[in-house]
């Protein structure tokens, strides 16, 4: 009775094994039979001698020992051999010497131990098979995107699980600056990196990298997904802007205005799932003159002298261009360098003696600092640089654009603080 209860215990076991696990039955069979047969060379010293059947329909399993028949004195390896007295008795009649007989094996007669260390090297070969699984998985998805719920988070990374509980770890350094997580969060990232060190797979997402940018331009952008659009290159500063240079395929297809969406539909949705990360949309082009010049909008380009052999560009610009193309931070000219894989230096074009020429920089590129309503209200009295602003007095802003003083004295503050960096 109780080698019976070892037997249904087993059984079940296999059961909870292909429903929990969600092994196909090829793989269930495949590895059924391996655990029962090293178990079997474990207690026999080999199985080369035993047929293993599997049934996984019915979560049990058949076993058979193949023995020589000998004569009764003959016997010297009870594993191997089996006297004729022994094999006639055993619902084997009419045997005769030197054919083989086989034998059903009670697998249960093995005892409680047999039974336990199958259900172990069971359970590490399914989980071997998960890890596996999971490996392969998420190598062949690497640069595309997933999705997980914040599980817990810790000062250098956050895990996340998927929708069938693989973790997912996103890395300080793969996360948005200005991201913040709570545990139950969703969030979106790009499979960055998959390791399986020492069998023990370890993915790896990314909200930095340049393709989590990519990917989410083929979510909103049919064009881009249906292959009507595509994306040339990518550069992004995570968390401050970023540009991407698009190319149709249809001629009739406006590249950048179907990024962009109708009053920026398409592109709204993107900059907000990167933190407000600015996004400069230009159309591509082979002509690498050109292509520059479009990586330093809004500046205005004068000349271009290119070194292709260095990568090097000299760009021109006249002097009120100048701060527009560097950025504020230089954030500008070193993104339009990363598109281009140009190293570009800029030069006024004028005598830059001439003190009327001194550097100024555009209202628009204070626009993470100062409302956009407030730069449209200076823009309105005909302020559209920092210093059209500084040459007026605080109560003339205050006046001429209709703003409280306390947004005046805001303005001036952060415009001042630019020239004195």
């Amino acid at each position: 009775m109780a080698r019976r209860e070892e037997q249904v215990t087993m059984t079940d076991q296999f059961a909870e094994f292909k429903e929990l696990k969600n092994i196909d039955k090829t793989t269930l069979i495949s590895v059924l039979e391996e655990s029962f047969r090293s178990v079997l060379a474990k207690m026999f010293g080999n199985d080369d001698n035993f047929d293993v059947i599997v049934n996984p329909d019915k979560g049990d399993c058949e076993i058979y020992q193949n023995l020589e028949v000998v004569a009764d004195d003959e016997v010297e390896n009870p594993n191997k051999q089996i006297g004729i007295t022994a094999a006639q008795a055993d619902d084997d009649p009419e045997c005769e010497i030197g054919e083989e007989h086989t034998r059903k094996i009670d697998f249960a007669q093995f005892g409680r131990r047999a039974i336990l260390t199958l259900r172990q090297t069971l359970a590490s070969k399914i989980l071997d098979l998960q890890k596996d699984a999971i490996y392969n998985k998420f190598k062949a998805i690497e640069g595309e995107l997933v999705t997980g719920e914040v599980y817990q988070v810790w000062k250098r990374e956050v895990l996340l699980l998927d929708d069938e509980k693989n973790e997912l770890l996103l890395p300080k350094d793969q996360q948005i600056p200005t991201d913040i997580y709570r545990k139950g969060d969703t969030v979106r990232a790009v499979v960055y990196n998959v390791d399986n060190k020492n069998n023990n797979p370890k993915i790896t997402v990314s909200r930095t990298s340049e393709n989590f940018l990519r990917r989410l331009f083929e979510l909103e952008v049919p064009e881009i997904h249906d292959g009507l659009i595509v994306i040339r290159a990518v550069a992004r500063i995570p968390g401050e802007r970023a540009k991407i240079a698009v190319e149709s395929y249809d001629d009739r297809i406006d590249p950048v205005g179907a990024c962009v969406g109708v009053k920026g539909s398409r592109i709204h949705g993107i900059v907000r799932e990167l933190r407000n990360e600015n996004i400069d949309v230009i159309p591509y082009t082979n002509n690498p003159q050109l292509l520059i010049q479009r990586a330093l909008s809004p500046a205005r380009v004068s000349s271009i002298r290119l070194d292709e052999e260095t990568r090097h560009a000299e760009v021109f610009l006249r002097p009120e261009e100048v701060s527009l193309a560097i950025g504020k931070g230089g954030l500008n000219i070193k993104l339009a360098s990363m598109l281009t894989n140009y190293e570009i230096d800029v030069y006024r074009d004028v005598d830059t003696s001439d003190s009327s020429q001194e550097e100024d920089i555009y209202l628009d590129e204070f626009k993470d600092e100062i409302d956009e309503w407030v730069i449209d209200a200076l823009k309105a009295i005909g302020c559209d640089t920092a210093k059209d602003v500084l040459r007026l007095s605080r109560d003339e802003i205050a006046a001429k654009a209709d703003l409280e003083e306390s947004t005046v004295d805001h303005v001036l503050e952060v415009l001042k603080a630019e020239f004195e960096s």
